[in-house]
């Protein structure tokens, strides 16, 4: 994967993965998903963090060793992993499970490849804060069995080194920095604004592990508590004295590493192709915002018609805190309402659950998300929309806050993107119905989940209100924004400044909301913001290919409820299914 932290690894995995009971999943899937035991025990052994998000027995009392350089060792293993996967293809008769070898096949290959680019050009700096809070945070869920959380306490030992034979994290992370930079001098350092903002938010996670703690039930916490919190704070101020001074003021990624981000992320064209894609679509989406808040400006007697000036007003109508969720818990009824009513895809009978963010998850992930539950060993956890309401303060200690989400307005698409019909339902299908380990961690990647809730967005557009509409039209603009704007910083095209402006001005985000967005294209995922307008285009030709071959017999409610059924497959794979199967079931 292309994150380059272990935490993030870690996110991504337990957003995807899901594995039936055997007692109720086909065949194919429980042979399929044998296979993918073979990748999953690799993955576990070097991640365990990794393993216990997923849900996976065994691993909720180890950490990863970095008391050595492990990359020769893994790429020992995944190497003899892939042999054995080729061997099972080749005497494999089954359809779906030979699909499901070359899924397992490709996606081993693909993290050689990433992480040869990656040491290549890279030193391995670890926000180690980031990596704690967030396994704190996993582990403490509270939809997390008690019984599982109690294990925390043993990897807290680890990391601050109690225990016997370990050392505390902060300095094996130190080290193996150091080890890199001296095997290899022209590897590049991090750059400035990521050090910068890892050392900002620093204060607000570690504050916010010890909320968590203090929240859970958890006895005798605290020693090692303490110990992580005074070895992050000396671990903090090194990296200010010893690696800030030194980072790179450069915040473009080499070539081959910015291009194998884009593939990790499921963007299989060159950047210049998916810009000329996203300028054309910007602009078109741009006149279809004239038109909508010209509509917006003679309804309410507005003096300029300007879609900026008209969002300026609408977004003047913000809710206070207190009625913040109230109004989401409203808007998730009346979408789904409408869904239900325009039969546009099946909803399960259960509510969704929306939440603000704390502070310290606004310092981890500054942008609305989805917290994916448990999905291995599930027992009916659900996912949670988390909604956030800024940035966490600069060097200087300005807080940016967000006005993008939290009037009424901009409430609609974000809840049709983040809860139903989009993250929320894809993860809830998931669960209900189940995929293949292959099919639901082995072939996702962020193309084709964000792909689903930008499609999400657009479903529910028409049944919105007008100032609905227009922030749903803002959104598909910026996703197209960020599908030029994030290759452009990367390529030397514009500056990250220049990034922050364009988005204020022309999309109309706020300043909080711009920094952020700069910040992911720069340091935190560059790559990663391209693959929603991308996602969303491959979704669109899908159907319109469906829609094209079966004309007046096209069912959407169908269409919907089989590409979910699918797991997350990825583009290619996606547009075979609906065209092989889909498609000939209609018929």
């Amino acid at each position: 994967m292309p994150y380059k932290k272990l935490l993030a690894g870690a996110i991504t995995l337990a957003l995807v993965s899901f594995q039936a009971s055997a007692a109720t999943e086909p065949a194919w899937v429980t042979k399929s998903n044998e296979n993918a035991k073979l990748l999953l025990k690799v993955q576990a052994k070097y991640g365990p963090e990794n393993a216990s998000s997923l849900g996976v027995d065994g691993y909720d009392e180890q950490i990863t060793d970095m008391s050595r350089d492990q990359f020769d060792a893994i790429n020992k293993d995944t190497r003899a992993v892939i042999a054995e996967l080729r061997k099972r293809l080749k005497a494999e008769t089954d359809a779906k499970v030979k699909q499901d070898l070359e899924i397992l096949i490709n996606t081993a290959e693909d993290q050689l490849r990433s992480a040869a680019v990656n040491r290549k050009h890279l030193l391995p700096f670890m926000d180690v804060t980031q990596l704690m809070f967030g396994v704190m945070r996993l582990t403490l869920d509270p939809r997390i069995p008690k019984e599982r959380q109690k294990t925390l306490l043993v990897r807290l030992e680890k990391y601050a080194g109690i225990t016997k034979g370990y050392r505390p994290i902060t300095e094996l992370a130190y080290e193996r920095y150091v080890e890199r930079q001296k095997a290899d001098k022209n590897l590049l350092g991090p750059y400035k604004g990521e050090v910068e903002q890892a050392l900002n938010a620093a204060p607000a996670m570690i504050k916010g592990m010890k909320d968590l703690l203090t929240k859970s039930e958890l006895k005798g916490w605290e020693p090692a508590y303490a110990a992580i919190e005074k070895q992050l704070t000396a671990y903090n101020a090194k990296i200010k004295s010893e690696i800030l001074p030194k980072a790179r003021t450069d915040h473009r990624l080499p070539a081959d590493v910015y291009a194998d981000n884009l593939r990790q992320y499921g963007v299989d064209i060159a950047p210049k192709e998916l810009m000329a894609k996203a300028l054309t679509s910007f602009a078109e989406i741009r006149n279809q915002m004239t038109i909508t808040a010209s509509l917006i400006a003679k309804e309410r007697n507005l003096p300029n018609a300007d879609y900026r000036a008209v969002m300026k007003e609408l977004k003047k109508q913000q809710i206070p805190v207190d009625q913040v969720m109230p109004l989401y818990g409203e808007r998730l009824q009346q979408i789904e309402a409408a869904v239900r009513q325009q039969g546009i895809v099946t909803l399960p009978d259960r509510k969704a659950v929306i939440r603000l963010a704390t502070e310290a998850e606004n310092a981890q992930q500054p942008a609305p998300h989805m917290s994916p539950p448990r999905l291995i060993g599930n027992t009916g956890e659900y996912g949670e929309f988390v909604l956030t309401t800024g940035m966490p303060p600069d060097a200087s200690g300005k807080k940016l806050v967000f006005d993008d989400f939290t009037h009424q307005a901009g409430s609609w698409t974000l809840t049709a993107h983040e809860a139903r019909p989009g993250h929320e339902l894809q993860f809830a299908k998931m669960i209900e119905m189940g995929v293949s380990t292959a099919r639901g961690v082995f072939a996702f990647n962020s193309v084709n989940v964000e792909g689903w809730a930008l499609y999400a967005e657009a479903e529910m557009q028409p049944y919105e209100p007008l100032d609905g509409q227009l922030f749903a039209l803002q959104a598909r603009m910026q996703r197209a924004a960020r599908a030029f704007l994030d290759p452009m910083v990367n390529l030397g095209e514009i500056t990250p400044e220049g990034v922050k402006s364009f988005l204020m001005d022309e999309v109309g985000l706020s300043e909080g909301m711009a920094t952020q967005e700069m910040q992911r294209y720069t340091f935190r995922a560059p790559g990663q913001a391209t693959s929603y307008f991308y996602g969303y285009q491959r979704l669109m030709e899908t159907r319109q290919a469906a829609e094209v071959a079966l004309r007046q017999k096209f069912n959407r409610k169908a269409f919907n409820d089989f590409v979910l059924a699918q797991g997350m497959l990825p583009p290619a794979l996606l547009r075979k299914a609906v065209m092989e199967e889909f498609v000939p079931s209609q018929r």
